[in-house]
């Protein structure tokens, strides 16, 4: 990852600044959260993609640079809502901000960065930009009350989790990768790196589903088994209620109707030896194709390459 960066290194490096800029606020209890959840750091994959999209049609713009901001705002106010909805007390291995404030004063800095997000897509002055971020934010919604109302439910299907997962996650990356293209007025590429970033997207999570039961959480920076304990019917578990054997589905099943992490090691043991990891790898694998595919229109650059080689980490990240 961090060779990746160096390739666009000053305008990583801007888009940091240009954050920590926008954070400004009369009021210090929003600045003291927003700094608090900004300054956790982790991958800022989404805002990365932005920029090497952008490399990858031509030039980064300070429009680019902006975009990339908006892009990790909204999806930071998508943790601080995640983590009041979800209880959690633990994220990048440190208390999560509710954990530290509380659950109000969370929800609405969250409120705070969604909307300083919009604040700079004004200021961006693309009609097509903002149908596409609006949009975008309004899907991510849908896709966390979907998951919300599917929680403790053993009877969700296979489909239905993608489609939470599309929804929550995937949508995001999509919109950091066309983004960049509709601000390099490249409506030829917008397809392209759509499909790119959301196919990248649902790799991601799938990933992040098979970490919750063989992550280390020095390394993921939260606890295993999380979701089990919020009763999320996850790929790994849905596979387990449909391959495994009668006990097996009943443990899963109990657990996750009844949102509880406390038979852990003998799930983590199903999703295992049924081979439920190994079939949500492989998902994973055909939509790292997918993406890796969708990059096949564009010309060899550095831009390019990095693309896909993150696609390729992104496989095979533990954390």
């Amino acid at each position: 990852m961090q060779q990746i960066r160096q390739i666009v290194d000053s305008e990583f490096a801007a888009v940091n600044e240009f954050i920590i800029a926008q954070l400004h606020s009369n009021v210090p209890l929003v600045e003291n959260i927003g700094h608090y959840i900004v300054d956790a750091g982790g991958k800022r994959l989404r805002p990365l993609l932005t920029l090497l999209c952008a490399g990858a049609i031509g030039k980064i713009e300070q429009q680019h640079v902006k975009l990339a901001a908006v892009i990790e705002f909204i999806h930071t106010a998508t943790l601080l809502h995640d983590d009041v909805v979800d209880i959690s007390a633990l994220r990048r291995g440190r208390p999560t901000a509710n954990a530290n404030w509380g659950n109000a004063p969370s929800v609405l800095v969250g409120d705070f960065l969604y909307s300083r997000a919009f604040q700079i897509l004004v200021e961006i002055s693309s009609l097509p930009l903002m149908g596409l971020l609006s949009g975008t934010t309004n899907t991510v919604a849908e896709g966390e009350v979907l998951q919300l109302s599917r929680a403790g439910n053993a009877d969700t299907s296979e489909t239905t989790y993608f489609d939470v997962i599309r929804c929550k996650t995937a949508v995001l990356f999509g919109a950091a990768c066309e983004g960049a293209a509709i601000i390099s007025n490249a409506d030829q590429h917008q397809t392209a790196l759509y499909d790119y970033g959301l196919n990248l997207g649902i790799a991601f999570q799938l990933i992040d589903d098979i970490l919750d039961y063989e992550g280390d959480p020095d390394e993921t920076g939260k606890n295993v088994g999380d979701d089990l304990a919020e009763g999320k019917p996850t790929l790994p578990l849905i596979y387990v209620l449909q391959h495994g054997n009668e006990q097996q589905q009943q443990l899963v099943r109990d657990a996750i109707s009844n949102k509880t992490a406390e038979h852990l090691n003998a799930i983590v043991d199903a999703v295992t030896t049924t081979g439920a990891l190994a079939y949500c790898r492989s998902a994973a694998e055909r939509y790292t194709n997918l993406a890796l595919a969708a990059l096949t229109p564009f010309e060899p650059s550095p831009y390019r390459d990095a693309l896909e080689k993150l696609t390729t980490i992104a496989l095979s990240r533990r954390s």
